[in-house]
C-alpha cells in the first residue's frame, strides 16, 4: 500500500496541480500583500473615498468587456501560435479603436452620464476610464497568451511586484493625500503597469509580435470567433453590469459610504476567487479544451474540480457567514462594522461564484456561448428584481445587499448544472459518432 507522503508527492508531480500551485502562490502572495496593507489604508482613506472609488471602478468594470469584444479568450483555442498571435492582434487593434471612440463619446456626454446614475462625486474622474479600459483589455491579452504557452509563474511573480507596489503607494501618498482621487489614478496606473509588466514577461514586446499579420488574416480570424463578440461579449457585459448595480445603486441612493462599505466587503470576499478559484480557472481552461479536443470524458473533469473547490472554500466563507461584523470591524476599524453585514450575506453568493469557476471556463470549449448570453440576460432580470424589492419595498441597504446575493447562488448552482449536463451530452454524442465509425 502506498503511504500518504508518496501520493502527496505523486500529486504535486502532476503538471494540473503543479500549475495550479503556482498560479495560486503568486495570488496568495499578492492578496497576502493586500490584506497586510488593508488595515492602514482602510483607515486612511474610509468609506466615502472608498465609495467613490467602487463607483468608479464599477462602471470600468461594465465597460471593459467590449475593449476588445472578448477576442482575447480565443487565445487559448488555436492549435497553432502564429493563429493565436493574430487574434492577440486582433484584439490589441479593437481596443485601442474601441477605447477611442469611448473617449470622445465621454467627453460629450460624461456629465449628463453621471448625472443620470447619481455619481456626481466621480465626474472629475470619467476621462480616466478609456484609458484604464485600453490597459485592462492588454492584461487580457498578455495573461492568455501566458497561460497557452503554460507560463503561470510569470503572472504569479508579475501579481507580487503589482500589488507590492500599487499598495505601498497607496499607504505613502495617503499620508500626504487620502483621498478617492489617489486610490482612483493608482487604481488606473495599477492597471497599466500590470499590462506592461505582463506582456513584458510574455515576450509580446519583442518575440512573437516580430510576426506579419495581414488586415485579411484578422478579418478571418474575427470572422472565425464572432461567438465571442455576438455572445461571449454581450455576457461578459451583462455579467458586469449585475455586479456593478449594488455599488452605482447604493452609492446614488444611500451615498458614497454605503458603497464604500460593499466595496470593502466585496473586495474581501473575492479573495478566495483571486486566491484559488482563479488560478485553478486559468489552468483548467487549456486542459479542458485539450481533454475536448481529443474527445475524452468532460463532465468528471468538471465535477471533480467543481467539488475540490467547495472543499478548499468551505471554511473561510462560512467564517465569513458567523462572524462578519466582529471580523471587520477588528481588521478595518470599528466604522466598518457594517460591511462585515454585507460581508455576511456575499459568502453565500460568492461561495457558489468560487466553485463555479470550472464551469465558466468550459463554456467556450462547450460552444456554449450563446446559452450564456441569455442564461447572463436572466441573471441580470433576477439581480435587478432582488435589489428593487430590497431598496424600494424594504427601504434596507441590507436587504437588497441579502436578495442580491440569494439570486446570485441560486444562478451559480444553475450554471453550474447546466455545464455538466452539457459535458454529459458531448461525450455521448463522441461516443456516439465513434461506434459508428467502427460499424
Amino acid at each position: 500500500m502506498r503511504t500518504l507522503p508518496i501520493t502527496l508527492k505523486d500529486l504535486s508531480q502532476r503538471p494540473f496541480v503543479r500549475n495550479v500551485l503556482a498560479v495560486a502562490t503568486g495570488s496568495a502572495a499578492a492578496q497576502a500583500i493586500t490584506i497586510a496593507f488593508a488595515p492602514v489604508i482602510t483607515r486612511m482613506y474610509g468609506p466615502e473615498s472608498f465609495g467613490q472609488l467602487g463607483a468608479f471602478m464599477a462602471i470600468l468594470v461594465v465597460l471593459t468587456p467590449i475593449a476588445a469584444l472578448t477576442y482575447p479568450i480565443a487565445i487559448v483555442l488555436p492549435k497553432k501560435d502564429h493563429e493565436a498571435l493574430a487574434i492577440a492582434k486582433l484584439s490589441v487593434l479593437l481596443a485601442l479603436v474601441i477605447t477611442v471612440l469611448t473617449a470622445v463619446a465621454l467627453y460629450f456626454s460624461a456629465d449628463q452620464l453621471v448625472r443620470l446614475l447619481g455619481l456626481q462625486a466621480i465626474s472629475g474622474f470619467m476621462m480616466l476610464i478609456p484609458v484604464a479600459m485600453f490597459f485592462a483589455a492588454c492584461m487580457q491579452v498578455a495573461e492568455q497568451w501566458l497561460i497557452r504557452k503554460g507560463k503561470f509563474s510569470v503572472t504569479a511573480r508579475v501579481a507580487i511586484i503589482q500589488s507590492l507596489l500599487l499598495n505601498m503607494s497607496k499607504t505613502g501618498i495617503g499620508v500626504v493625500h487620502p483621498f478617492a482621487s489617489t486610490l482612483i489614478v493608482l487604481a488606473v496606473a495599477g492597471r497599466a503597469l500590470h499590462a506592461v509588466m505582463l506582456a513584458t514577461g510574455a515576450g509580446l514586446f519583442s518575440g512573437p509580435s516580430s510576426t506579419r499579420t495581414t488586415i485579411a488574416e484578422l478579418k478571418g480570424w474575427a470572422r472565425i470567433h464572432a461567438d465571442f463578440p455576438l455572445f461571449r461579449a454581450p455576457q461578459v457585459l451583462l455579467n458586469a453590469l449585475s455586479q456593478s448595480l449594488p455599488v452605482m445603486l447604493l452609492a446614488s441612493l444611500f451615498g458614497p459610504a454605503s458603497a464604500g462599505f460593499y466595496t470593502l466587503a466585496r473586495t474581501v470576499m473575492a479573495v478566495p476567487s483571486m486566491l484559488v478559484g482563479k488560478s485553478v480557472s486559468d489552468v483548467f481552461y487549456p486542459k479542458f479544451t485539450e481533454a475536448a479536443h481529443a474527445g475524452e470524458q468532460l463532465s468528471g473533469l468538471i465535477i471533480k474540480a467543481t467539488a475540490a473547490l467547495a472543499v478548499v472554500g468551505v471554511f473561510p466563507f462560512l467564517l465569513v457567514v458567523v462572524l462578519g461584523p466582529w471580523l471587520f470591524q477588528w481588521v478595518f476599524g470599528e466604522e466598518w462594522q457594517v460591511a462585515g453585514g454585507y460581508a455576511q450575506w456575499l459568502a453565500c453568493w460568492l461561495f457558489f461564484g468560487f466553485i463555479n469557476r470550472p464551469s465558466i471556463a468550459a463554456i467556450a470549449a462547450l460552444s456554449l456561448q450563446k446559452f450564456f448570453l441569455v442564461y447572463e440576460v436572466a441573471s441580470v432580470f433576477a439581480r435587478v428584481v432582488a435589489i428593487y424589492v430590497g431598496f424600494f419595498v424594504f427601504k434596507s441597504d441590507m436587504v437588497a445587499v441579502a436578495a442580491f446575493s440569494l439570486a446570485g447562488a441560486f444562478l451559480n448552482l444553475l450554471l453550474i448544472a447546466t455545464t455538466i449536463m452539457a459535458c454529459s451530452r458531448l461525450s455521448a454524442a463522441s461516443r456516439n459518432l465513434k461506434q459508428g465509425v467502427l460499424e
